[in-house]
Formats: C-alpha cells, sequence, structure tokens
C-alpha cells in the first residue's frame, strides 16, 4: 500500500464556508447559514469561520448529522487522495424546520442585500427549503444567486441569478451537442428561463470563460491566459464575486466580467483559498479598463 509521509497540515474552510470566505476577503459583511453535527468538526470549523470575520450566530446544529470533513493528500502540488467523511441524505423535517427559522430570524434581524444559495448535493438544500427561502427573500426584496446541483436542479424558480456550470446545464437538459457558440449558449437559456423564470443565467464554461443571458443582453467572456494550479473552489469564487458585484452595481456584464477574471485568479493557487480584493482589483484594471 502506499505509505504517505506528512511534513504538513493546513485546515480550511470550504464548500458553502469558502464562498463566505471570499465574500469576506472582498469587504463583505458575511453570515453563513447551514446545519453542522454536533461534533468535533462542527466546532472546529464554527472557530475557523469566526477567526475569518464570518458571523456563525445562525448555524443550527443537528445531533443527526456530521460535520462535512474532506482530506486531501497533496504531493508536489497534485492531488493525490481525496478523503469524504458526511452525510448526504435530506435534513429530517425536524432539522429543516430549525434551518427555515433561522433563515427567518437571520432575514428579519440582519436584512440582507443578498442571500446565496450553494447546492453542494449534500441534503441541506432539500426542495420545500429552497422554495420556502426564496419565497421569504422576494418578500423582503432580497436578490437571490444560486449554485445548482443536479438533484434540485430546477427547484430554484424566480431566482436572480442562476449559475450552473456547462456541464451540469447541459446533464439537467439532457443537451448532446458540444456546442458553446453564443448562439447555442442564448438556446440553453431560454430553455432553462422557460423552466426556472429567473433573471439571469450565468454559465461558466471552464477554460473557454463565462456566458451571461439577460432578457435584453448576453455574451461570452472568453477567460484570460493563467498558470493553472488547481481549479478546486473556482465555482466558490465566481458565485460570490458574481452576487457581490451585482448586489452593488446591478451590470450583468461588469459582473460576469468580474467573476470570469477571479475565477481564473484562484485557479493559480493549489487548494480553495479566497480571492486577493487587491489582486483582483489591480487584474479587472488591467484587462477591463
Amino acid at each position: 500500500m502506499p505509505v504517505v509521509a506528512v511534513s504538513n497540515k493546513e485546515e480550511r474552510i470550504g464548500g458553502a464556508a469558502n464562498v463566505a470566505l471570499n465574500l469576506q476577503a472582498l469587504g463583505a459583511n458575511v453570515f453563513l447559514v447551514s446545519v453542522l453535527g454536533k461534533d468535533l468538526d462542527g466546532g472546529q470549523l464554527s472557530k475557523l469561520v469566526q477567526q475569518n470575520n464570518i458571523s456563525a450566530e445562525y448555524m443550527v446544529h443537528s445531533a443527526q448529522r456530521i460535520t462535512t470533513n474532506k482530506i486531501r493528500i497533496i504531493s508536489r502540488n497534485q492531488h493525490m487522495m481525496r478523503l469524504d467523511a458526511e452525510i448526504i441524505d435530506d435534513l429530517i423535517k425536524e432539522d429543516e424546520e430549525r434551518l427555515l427559522v433561522s433563515v427567518k430570524s437571520f432575514i428579519d434581524t440582519v436584512k440582507p442585500d443578498v442571500i446565496i444559495l450553494e447546492d453542494y448535493n449534500k441534503g441541506v438544500l432539500t426542495e420545500n427549503g429552497i422554495q420556502q427561502i426564496i419565497a421569504i427573500c422576494k418578500q423582503h426584496n432580497i436578490i437571490v444567486t444560486v449554485d445548482p446541483k443536479r438533484t434540485n436542479f430546477f427547484s430554484y424558480k424566480g431566482v436572480d441569478i442562476f449559475k450552473p456550470n456547462l456541464k451540469e446545464v447541459k446533464d439537467a437538459l439532457n443537451i448532446i451537442e458540444d456546442k458553446t457558440d453564443v448562439e447555442s449558449l442564448k438556446i440553453i437559456h431560454a430553455e432553462l428561463a422557460s423552466k426556472l423564470q429567473h433573471a439571469i443565467s450565468l454559465i461558466t464554461l471552464s477554460e473557454k470563460g463565462v456566458f451571461y443571458q439577460t432578457k435584453n443582453d448576453g455574451n461570452i467572456i472568453s477567460s484570460h491566459v493563467r498558470s493553472i494550479a488547481d481549479v478546486s473552489g473556482a465555482g466558490d469564487t465566481v458565485i460570490a464575486v458574481a452576487s457581490l458585484v451585482y448586489a452593488a452595481t446591478k451590470d450583468e456584464h461588469l459582473m460576469a466580467a468580474m467573476a470570469n477574471i477571479a475565477g481564473g485568479l484562484v485557479c493559480e493557487e493549489v487548494g480553495t483559498v479566497a480571492i486577493n480584493k487587491i489582486k483582483l482589483l489591480d487584474e479587472c484594471k488591467h484587462l477591463l479598463g
């Protein structure tokens, strides 16, 4: 069997917490609302979140679940193995109700500008929970952005920004053709909009960049030349930057352009890392004028 000599260990927050970390790095006031296990990993995650100036005040703790923990074994900047400890079943009814109560309390107290629904198919975002959260946000005129996964792909009706990657959207719509031109992507947006009635599609195209489409405007924004070290967490950075820029400016093109640059920048680092605000702004000034 392979033997790995451990020379260094790091603990990093990942998943939806990585989205929160990116937002915090950009200067936003960030709250994380999710479900943790009543375990050592849950305590450690809460500690790391708060150390990064992200509020864990509205987190829910469940005795029925464990806190997701992913151990990555990396050698010479290459991922050799990942060990996952997690529960991916849907929340039981009691935990779902407690999560929704926490979301309502958060909205009533904090009055956020934007809520990001970060879906990893881990069972925390259920169909019922998604629909209720979106309804609450609409009542309070809160922008809702989504990074979806396959299970509840079509549950995010009426959101402001829907951000799948190209593979996810083609799988969901059963599209076999391998076209990534503007006209093909506009057809994909139209099919999505007919099912979701959302405002903006933001589709990541891997090394080709991103595509965005609103009711009246849409285009492909090509990626920029990068020295790619690791694509882990790039999608987290894209949804974080897109959500924050759109909430601040309501400029769809600027949102897509800055998110595209940010996604490329974090791919130059190994592991999940937050975007560097100064580096992002300098790069945007250089590339966007």
